[in-house]
């Protein structure tokens, strides 16, 4: 009887845990970029121009994430810069820059001007098996997001 009640537990207790996963918020395009090593640089921009919350919220949003390597291209002394508070609307704009409204899976890229959240377009280019966005290359696509998706970048695209 003791051994046919633990049984019944366990099976409660697990089908439990699965309800409990499959309630869960999937993870936003901010819990992405925080997950990633290579985008310790984009974290602490988003930190910087208080977008956290808005990138955290329902979307859905496409982020063109530049690496560290894309913001280490820039000129010496720009990322400091654009970290400092007095420049926050200038960060923002950077930022905002690499956001588009939608979900946009890269299978989906259209040639042709894309309207970001900036409310400047950038350059998408798409074909032959690959993306790019104002001239910078889509390294890793398709990093699906509760509220959108994330397309690594290697390059910082300015508005």
């Amino acid at each position: 009887m003791k051994l046919r009640f633990l049984f019944a537990s366990l099976a409660l207790w697990a089908g439990l845990s699965v309800v409990a996963r499959a309630a869960a918020p999937a993870a936003t395009v901010v819990d992405i970029a925080v997950g990633s090593p290579d985008h310790t640089t984009l974290v602490a921009a988003v930190k910087a121009a208080g977008l956290v919350e808005t990138l955290s919220g329902k979307g859905p949003f496409t982020v063109f994430a530049p690496t560290n390597a894309a913001f280490a291209k820039l000129p010496p002394g720009t990322v400091e810069s654009l970290l400092k508070p007095e420049n926050k609307a200038k960060l923002m704009a950077v930022l905002t820059y690499h956001v588009v409204p939608g979900k946009v899976m890269a299978k989906d890229v259209k040639s042709g001007k894309v309207k970001t959240v900036n409310g400047k377009e950038a350059t998408l280019m798409a074909g032959h098996g690959s993306v790019m966005i104002d001239g910078a290359t889509v390294v890793a696509a398709d990093l699906a997001a509760g509220n959108g998706v994330v397309h690594v970048i290697d390059t910082v695209i300015l508005p």
